[in-house]
Protein backbone atom coordinates (compact mmCIF):
# COMPACT_ATOMS: atom_id res chain seq x y z
CA UNK A 1 0.00 0.00 0.00
CA UNK A 2 1.50 3.42 -0.93
CA UNK A 3 2.06 5.92 1.85
CA UNK A 4 -0.80 8.34 2.40
CA UNK A 5 -0.08 11.95 1.36
CA UNK A 6 -2.17 13.04 4.35
CA UNK A 7 -1.08 14.00 7.85
CA UNK A 8 -3.46 14.78 10.72
CA UNK A 9 -2.12 17.21 13.33
CA UNK A 10 -3.84 17.92 16.65
CA UNK A 11 -2.92 20.72 19.06
CA UNK A 12 -4.05 20.09 22.62
CA UNK A 13 -3.23 23.71 23.59
CA UNK A 14 -5.29 25.17 20.74
CA UNK A 15 -8.00 22.46 20.67
CA UNK A 16 -7.59 22.31 16.89
CA UNK A 17 -7.12 19.65 14.24
CA UNK A 18 -5.54 20.19 10.85
CA UNK A 19 -5.49 17.85 7.88
CA UNK A 20 -2.54 18.36 5.59
CA UNK A 21 -2.21 17.01 2.07
CA UNK A 22 1.44 17.06 1.02
CA UNK A 23 2.07 19.85 3.61
CA UNK A 24 -0.88 21.98 2.41
CA UNK A 25 -3.57 22.60 5.05
CA UNK A 26 -6.86 21.35 3.58
CA UNK A 27 -8.88 21.28 6.82
CA UNK A 28 -8.57 23.29 10.04
CA UNK A 29 -11.29 22.77 12.66
CA UNK A 30 -11.92 23.17 16.35
CA UNK A 31 -12.01 19.93 18.38
CA UNK A 32 -12.14 18.79 22.00
CA UNK A 33 -9.44 16.73 23.70
CA UNK A 34 -9.31 15.31 27.23
CA UNK A 35 -10.67 17.11 30.25
CA UNK A 36 -7.71 15.56 32.13
CA UNK A 37 -5.18 17.08 29.71
CA UNK A 38 -2.32 15.31 27.97
CA UNK A 39 -1.00 11.93 29.09
CA UNK A 40 -0.40 8.42 27.91
CA UNK A 41 -1.08 6.06 30.84
CA UNK A 42 -3.94 3.55 30.64
CA UNK A 43 -7.05 4.62 32.63
CA UNK A 44 -5.80 8.24 32.88
CA UNK A 45 -8.51 9.55 30.53
CA UNK A 46 -5.82 11.83 29.06
CA UNK A 47 -5.11 12.52 25.39
CA UNK A 48 -1.92 10.73 24.29
CA UNK A 49 0.83 12.74 22.65
CA UNK A 50 3.23 11.84 19.89
CA UNK A 51 3.08 10.01 16.58
CA UNK A 52 0.16 7.71 15.83
CA UNK A 53 -1.47 6.06 12.82
CA UNK A 54 -5.08 5.48 11.89
CA UNK A 55 -5.49 1.77 12.70
CA UNK A 56 -9.13 1.38 11.62
CA UNK A 57 -11.93 3.38 10.03
CA UNK A 58 -15.33 2.55 11.51
CA UNK A 59 -18.82 3.64 10.45
CA UNK A 60 -18.38 4.33 6.75
CA UNK A 61 -21.94 3.48 5.68
CA UNK A 62 -23.64 4.67 8.87
CA UNK A 63 -26.01 7.67 8.92
CA UNK A 64 -25.01 10.88 10.71
CA UNK A 65 -25.55 10.64 14.51
CA UNK A 66 -25.27 6.83 14.60
CA UNK A 67 -24.37 5.91 18.19
CA UNK A 68 -21.46 3.52 18.74
CA UNK A 69 -20.57 1.44 21.80
CA UNK A 70 -17.50 -0.76 21.62
CA UNK A 71 -16.99 0.37 18.01
CA UNK A 72 -20.33 -1.15 17.01
CA UNK A 73 -23.48 0.74 15.98
CA UNK A 74 -26.16 0.40 18.65
CA UNK A 75 -29.08 1.04 16.32
CA UNK A 76 -29.65 4.39 18.03
CA UNK A 77 -29.37 7.85 16.49
CA UNK A 78 -28.30 10.58 18.89
CA UNK A 79 -30.82 13.24 19.93
CA UNK A 80 -30.43 15.87 22.69
CA UNK A 81 -33.22 14.08 24.59
CA UNK A 82 -31.00 10.99 24.80
CA UNK A 83 -28.41 13.01 26.76
CA UNK A 84 -31.11 14.04 29.24
CA UNK A 85 -32.14 10.40 29.66
CA UNK A 86 -28.51 9.14 29.81
CA UNK A 87 -26.34 11.94 31.25
CA UNK A 88 -23.49 9.55 32.13
CA UNK A 89 -22.95 8.24 28.58
CA UNK A 90 -19.87 9.17 26.60
CA UNK A 91 -21.36 9.84 23.17
CA UNK A 92 -19.33 8.43 20.27
CA UNK A 93 -21.25 9.07 17.08
CA UNK A 94 -21.15 9.19 13.26
CA UNK A 95 -17.56 7.96 12.52
CA UNK A 96 -14.52 6.59 14.35
CA UNK A 97 -10.83 6.72 13.40
CA UNK A 98 -9.15 4.32 15.86
CA UNK A 99 -5.57 5.33 16.60
CA UNK A 100 -2.50 3.24 17.42
CA UNK A 101 0.71 4.66 18.84
CA UNK A 102 3.94 4.60 16.87
CA UNK A 103 6.41 5.25 19.70
CA UNK A 104 7.18 2.22 21.91
CA UNK A 105 7.34 3.22 25.56
CA UNK A 106 5.65 6.56 24.89
CA UNK A 107 2.28 5.68 23.30
CA UNK A 108 2.70 2.06 22.24
CA UNK A 109 2.88 -1.17 24.26
CA UNK A 110 2.71 -1.68 28.02
CA UNK A 111 0.88 0.85 30.18
CA UNK A 112 0.91 3.56 27.51
CA UNK A 113 -0.69 1.79 24.53
CA UNK A 114 -2.99 4.17 22.64
CA UNK A 115 -4.77 1.37 20.78
CA UNK A 116 -5.47 -0.64 23.97
CA UNK A 117 -6.77 2.59 25.53
CA UNK A 118 -9.33 2.82 22.68
CA UNK A 119 -8.31 6.34 21.71
CA UNK A 120 -10.22 7.63 18.69
CA UNK A 121 -10.87 10.66 16.59
CA UNK A 122 -14.67 10.50 16.59
CA UNK A 123 -17.86 12.40 16.06
CA UNK A 124 -19.62 14.11 18.94
CA UNK A 125 -23.11 15.58 19.35
CA UNK A 126 -23.65 19.14 18.18
CA UNK A 127 -24.45 20.12 21.78
CA UNK A 128 -21.01 18.96 23.00
CA UNK A 129 -18.62 21.86 23.60
CA UNK A 130 -15.78 22.26 21.10
CA UNK A 131 -12.67 24.37 21.62
CA UNK A 132 -12.45 23.32 25.27
CA UNK A 133 -11.19 20.05 26.76
CA UNK A 134 -14.17 17.79 27.48
CA UNK A 135 -13.35 14.25 26.32
CA UNK A 136 -12.24 11.10 28.13
CA UNK A 137 -8.99 11.02 26.11
CA UNK A 138 -10.22 10.97 22.53
CA UNK A 139 -10.28 13.79 20.00
CA UNK A 140 -13.93 14.77 19.51
CA UNK A 141 -15.18 16.55 16.39
CA UNK A 142 -18.47 17.80 14.98
CA UNK A 143 -20.18 15.12 12.88
CA UNK A 144 -19.84 17.01 9.58
CA UNK A 145 -16.13 17.58 10.27
CA UNK A 146 -15.42 13.95 11.17
CA UNK A 147 -17.21 12.78 8.01
CA UNK A 148 -15.02 15.08 5.90
CA UNK A 149 -11.87 13.83 7.65
CA UNK A 150 -12.98 10.18 7.49
CA UNK A 151 -13.70 10.42 3.76
CA UNK A 152 -10.26 11.90 3.08
CA UNK A 153 -7.90 9.60 4.99
CA UNK A 154 -7.07 5.91 4.57
CA UNK A 155 -5.97 3.44 7.21
CA UNK A 156 -2.30 4.10 7.92
CA UNK A 157 -2.54 7.90 7.83
CA UNK A 158 -0.07 9.43 10.27
CA UNK A 159 -1.39 11.48 13.19
CA UNK A 160 0.67 13.83 15.36
CA UNK A 161 -0.88 14.88 18.67
CA UNK A 162 1.06 17.65 20.40
CA UNK A 163 0.60 20.28 23.06
CA UNK A 164 2.24 23.00 20.95
CA UNK A 165 0.29 25.22 18.57
CA UNK A 166 -0.12 24.04 14.99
Amino acid sequence: MPASPYLIKVSIDEQRLQLLNDAEVVMDVVVSTATNGPGEVINSECTPRGWHRVRARIGEACPVNTVFIGRRPTGEFYTPEMRVDNPERDWIITRILWLCGEEPGKNRLGEVDTMRRYIYIHGAPDDDPMGVPSSHGCVKMRSNDVIELFNAVPVGTRVLIQEAPL
